[in-house]
């Protein structure tokens, strides 16, 4: 286990019946970082977050939380927010919260200033003394997140964190996740939105048919995916320069030079700056996002 690691799972494997969910499956979460955790439906994603947490058990390999095997004091650091949400429905908002931050072992006076202090961030302080079933779909996706870190955790797990959250919703919920990661918090996530991964995440680990497929930086497996062509908006004639094999107009997002297999991004470059007919406001290469990686990838197998 890496030193700085909140998570380490080693050569983990889970079996059910015949079918292996997880098959050989090692990754560090670092101390510290925005984790995404991707892959299809069936992947074994869920299988691999409920090992982690001591749900279920492995068949064979090693897992460390938080320093080393997962016991009760190792879960009263962890927040959870699964895919299935489990508020009561029934309760004011208010009372929950302090209940289950009771569960976690804070003192009633602490839950209660907690709790009022997390609805205040989320724009929720008015719904206090709601019922959860009162609420909006959204309006419970932000007490569910509440209810995760307001034990201050050293690491959560969250699952579609923002499944269900309007864009202005969204953008508090972030801010709070990111700062949860600013004061030196672990965030494991979970999701199918490529493009939160992209705005948020450190490194990620993407899973098929329980094996990894991806794993490192956010950037570095987008450069990998690199194509030979680079993007460019300003004006000129980019067919005619010399290395350029042919344009695609992208309207709003410029215009994709595919590039002669000889030809490199600086000789382009180059060949614009030195051109008289020719202005260059955005010249970068042609990275492909997180979503079309993911499609490649799992079309390959």
């Amino acid at each position: 286990m890496q030193s700085n690691a909140s998570i380490s799972v080693d050569r983990v494997v889970k079996n059910y019946g015949d079918f292996r969910a997880v098959d050989n499956l090692s990754f560090d979460v670092h101390s510290g970082e925005v984790f995404a955790i991707l892959g299809p439906n069936g992947s074994g994603k869920t299988t691999t977050i409920r090992m982690i947490l001591d749900i279920l058990k492995p068949d064979s390999g090693q897992i460390s939380v938080l320093g080393g095997a997962i016991n009760d004091q190792t879960k009263d650091r962890i927040g959870y927010l699964p895919e299935e949400r489990g508020l009561y429905r029934s309760v004011k908002v208010l009372e929950m919260m302090v209940y289950l931050g009771m569960l976690k072992g804070m003192s009633r006076r602490d839950a209660r200033r907690r709790s009022l202090e997390l609805l205040e961030q989320l724009e929720l302080s008015e719904n206090s003394k709601s019922k959860v079933s009162e609420l909006s779909k959204g309006m419970q996706q932000k007490v569910q997140f509440a209810v995760t870190v307001m034990h201050n955790p050293a690491l959560i797990i969250v699952d579609e964190l923002f499944s269900g959250l309007d864009p202005v919703n969204t953008r508090v919920v972030k801010d709070l996740l990111l700062k949860f990661r600013q004061d030196g918090g672990t965030v494991v996530m979970s999701t199918h939105q490529m493009w939160q991964v992209e705005e948020i995440a450190d490194r990620l680990l993407m899973i098929d048919k329980g094996a990894r497929k991806l794993y490192g930086r956010v950037d570095d497996i987008r450069k990998q995916y690199a194509l030979h062509a680079i993007v460019v908006e300003g004006q000129g004639d980019w067919a005619s320069l010399p290395g350029v094999d042919h344009i695609e107009h992208n309207g709003r997002e410029g215009t994709t030079l595919y590039l002669t297999p000889e030809a490199t991004s600086s000789s382009v470059l180059a060949a614009i700056t030195t051109a008289d007919n020719m202005t260059i406001e955005r010249f970068e290469l042609a990275v492909p996002s997180l979503n079309e990686i993911f499609i490649k990838v799992v079309e390959e197998q």
